[in-house]
């Protein structure tokens, strides 16, 4: 299960901001995810508070922010917003898109105490 070490990564990112500022608990964490990321999100929700447990993020509350899929339209020059990966351009209906964001995912903030 990616998720797991997805968890793992954003734990590290914590905990090495709580090293070098004074973060006693976090009360909050905020991710973005891409559209077109894969990831499961029970299954990252689950993972977060097993991963978080005895850092200074147990107990934090994990708020998810959905990003859209966009891509660059070679028959319009277009950059237009997609479901799929595979969907048509939904400007002209051409099939030459270049996907240029929706498989991100970034920390966004974290609330401290």
């Amino acid at each position: 299960m990616h998720e797991m070490s997805l968890c793992q990564s954003v734990r590290e990112v914590i905990e090495d901001q709580a090293r070098v500022q004074p973060i006693t608990a976090v009360k909050t964490v905020r991710l973005e995810i891409g559209r077109f990321f894969c990831v499961e999100k029970q299954a990252l929700e689950f993972a977060f508070d097993v991963v978080m447990r005895g850092s200074v993020a147990e107990g934090a509350r994990l708020e998810i922010t959905d990003l859209p899929g966009r891509a660059m339209c070679y028959d319009c020059m277009k950059e237009v917003e997609i479901d799929d990966r595979l969907a048509p351009c939904p400007v002209c209906g051409g099939g030459m898109l270049m996907p240029v964001a929706g498989d991100e995912m970034r920390i966004k903030n974290l609330e401290v105490i």
